[in-house]
């Protein structure tokens, strides 16, 4: 049994209409200057307005920061320091989806800590203490809210840096299920495969442990429920929550056992193709599945167990198999591709995505080890 250093650090605050306590949670942290941290679509939402509101109400000064774009970069989070210092925050919130929230984290780096974003790139790389932040999520995705780390791409070079800090974990996070009712279907799409690539692949790492698996297990029952149901209905609410705590869930479990090699094929492909994460992640997810089950389809039939009887769900003696048909049935259903060819990725770049791939620090935790040969083979089955 693998040991492990399990440190809550964010308090999770569940429920609707839970977004107006943002305020009152705000004030007893001490803080009387924020920085909302968001985008334009959650400005257009009228998110943005009801986190000032509730701000207000406890006599808070706010401004907001919406620069932020999907796959934040190091210009992002530049030109988000610069608007925080001449604000001058004691508070951050990161209101919106994966990428408001490690914006926040981006600016907090660099505000408390000074140099640039390249500088975090890594993990403990922070020698002072930030400011307190708190996480106001609204898709159900990548469990940002949950963990330590900052995914931020470098400008020049688009290579997706892991910033990884304990200073760096929100201090609340606030989960309003029927915030993320707002989202276009396709970013409940994207962000919701990514959610159960978290929840799959943290359940099969080699440093998994006893706490990383509880969650692991948790966010795959309750995202393998409620994602198709989501599909089908966008405003079924109790769908809605399932998938927001499940990907909270599936988020504490990457900061307990990291990701893997799903994650390692993904980044290339963004990085060289501009493919969406979620995308990205969702037709290489099954492909690894198959890889890791020729030596780990016990601990994949475990995870089915989970889900036996939900609608749609394998039995478990279907193992890592028919889980990889299932993912890629979801995929499908979620109106993504599941053939790199169909992403427009040349079969004589595989080589190359390969080996950037191996470079990837999340396919270290794999719990079958990869290299550039058998990664360029998972590539060639998902073409």
């Amino acid at each position: 049994m693998n040991e492990f250093d399990f440190q809550p650090q964010t308090r999770i605050v569940f429920g609707s209409d839970r977004i107006d306590d943002l305020g009152t949670l705000t004030a007893e942290l001490g803080a009387q200057r924020v920085l909302v941290v968001t985008d334009p679509g959650i400005v257009a939402a009228g998110h943005a307005t009801r986190a000032v509101a509730a701000l207000e109400t406890q006599s808070i000064a706010v401004t907001l920061f919406e620069g932020v774009h999907e796959n934040p970069t190091t210009d992002d989070v530049e030109a988000g320091l610069v608007f925080a210092q001449s604000w001058g925050p004691d508070l951050i919130v990161g209101l919106g989806g994966g990428s408001s929230m490690d914006c926040a984290k981006g600016i907090n780096f660099l505000l408390s800590n000074g140099g640039r974003m390249q500088d975090y790139w890594g993990v403990g790389k922070a020698k002072h203490d930030m400011l307190p932040m708190i996480a106001v999520p609204t898709t159900a995705g990548t469990g940002s809210e949950a963990q330590s780390f900052a995914l931020i791409t470098d400008a020049e070079t688009h290579v997706k840096m892991a910033c990884g800090d304990r200073r760096a974990a929100f201090r609340v996070a606030i989960l309003d299920p029927k915030l993320t009712l707002t989202q276009p279907a396709r970013v409940t799409a994207l962000t919701g495969i990514d959610a159960i690539a978290h929840a799959l692949e943290t359940y099969v790492t080699r440093v998994r442990n006893p706490a990383s698996l509880a969650f692991s297990r948790e966010a795959w029952r309750l995202l393998g429920e409620s994602f198709a149901r989501v599909l089908d209905d966008g405003a079924n609410l109790e769908a809605r929550s399932g998938m927001q705590l499940g990907a909270c869930f599936a988020g504490l479990a990457i900061e307990n056992s990291m990701l893997g090699a799903a994650h390692a094929l993904a980044n290339p492909l963004t990085a060289n193709y501009g493919v969406v994460h979620g995308q990205a992640v969702g037709v290489m997810l099954p492909h690894v599945i198959r890889f890791n089950g020729d030596e780990f389809d016990l601990w994949y039939r475990e995870l089915l167990e989970v889900t036996e009887g939900v609608n749609g769900c394998p039995a478990p003696d279907a193992g890592a198999a028919g889980l990889a048909d299932y993912v890629t049935e979801l995929t499908g259903a979620a109106g993504l591709q599941v053939r790199l060819s169909d992403l427009g990725v040349e079969s004589d770049r595989l080589a190359t995505l390969a080996a950037e791939a191996a470079t990837q620090w999340t396919g270290t935790f794999n719990p079958r080890k990869v290299d550039a040969e058998n990664l360029l083979a998972i590539y060639r089955t998902a073409f």
